[in-house]
């Protein structure tokens, strides 16, 4: 399958979904090709830049009206919300965990009052960027994204796991544990127990691999939470691509 053919495909699944979601008359692209085009970013993994070039030289005759890269980029910020759409339904078990995405080098830390993100450790290793919350579905499907600083501890995310207690109770390692006590559907799980934990393991995986999402180039929260929300629609989207949920992203490589 070619860029082009697959991009065909994608947003023909993005326009199904957004169906009920209506342009507006001044509007160069639909609604469902802005959503396609972040996903396809998501998938690409490229800065805005190297993206952008690419779109244009690969997929402009699918994008007569493409907009020049910074309203492009406007714009994909302003629809993200619409991939909630593309957010898995939780189950009776699901699993949860952080991961570390680095946003700046180490010595750059403090350069800028803007900066976003802060000083954490990942993976035994020192990074200034944000902590993203994955919780995840019993199939490893994306349930909840959501990015704090990488300064804070694992219990910040405790909210988002409170918000599916009648729905699904939540596997999470130690680091997730508080004092002063965790959320009803949250279980601890020791190191070596409970192996069901496993597949959050397999989609960071993917997510670095494929995605290459350990390093991003963000330098707002707002475009930060944008590219999460991507994301995890691409993410859902391919790995459901068939109707039956296979960890792979392999074939979606762009």
């Amino acid at each position: 399958m070619t860029a082009a053919e697959f991009t065909l495909e994608l947003f023909s699944r993005v326009d199904a979904a957004l169906s009920d979601v209506s342009k507006h008359p001044l509007a160069h692209l639909h609604p469902s090709e802005v959503v396609t085009i972040g996903i396809l970013q998501a998938l690409r993994g490229d800065g805005g830049r190297a993206f952008y070039r690419w779109l244009k030289k690969e997929l402009g005759h699918l994008f007569p009206r493409l907009p020049e890269r910074t309203r492009l980029f406007r714009l994909l910020a302003k629809h993200a919300s619409l991939t909630r759409r593309f957010l898995a339904q939780p189950t009776f078990f699901g699993v949860c965990d952080t991961y570390g995405i680095e946003l700046i080098h180490p010595i750059r830390e403090g350069r800028s009052p803007d900066q976003i993100g802060g000083k954490g450790k990942s993976n035994h290793r020192w990074y200034v960027g944000v902590k993203c919350f994955l919780m995840l579905n019993n199939m490893g499907q994306i349930v909840e994204i959501i990015a704090g600083s990488a300064r804070l501890h694992d219990t910040i995310f405790h909210c988002v796991i409170e918000n599916v207690e009648d729905e699904m109770i939540v596997l999470a390692d130690q680091g997730f544990h508080a004092k002063a006590g965790n959320p009803k559907n949250l279980k601890i799980c020791k190191r070596g127990r409970w192996n069901e934990r496993m597949v959050v393991e397999t989609v960071n995986s993917l997510l670095t691999t494929v995605l290459k999402l350990k390093k991003l180039s963000n330098r707002t929260s707002h475009s930060l939470r944008a590219r999460l929300n991507y994301v995890a629609a691409a993410f859902n989207l391919c790995t459901a691509w068939t109707g039956e949920v296979k960890l792979s992203l392999i074939d979606f490589a762009l």
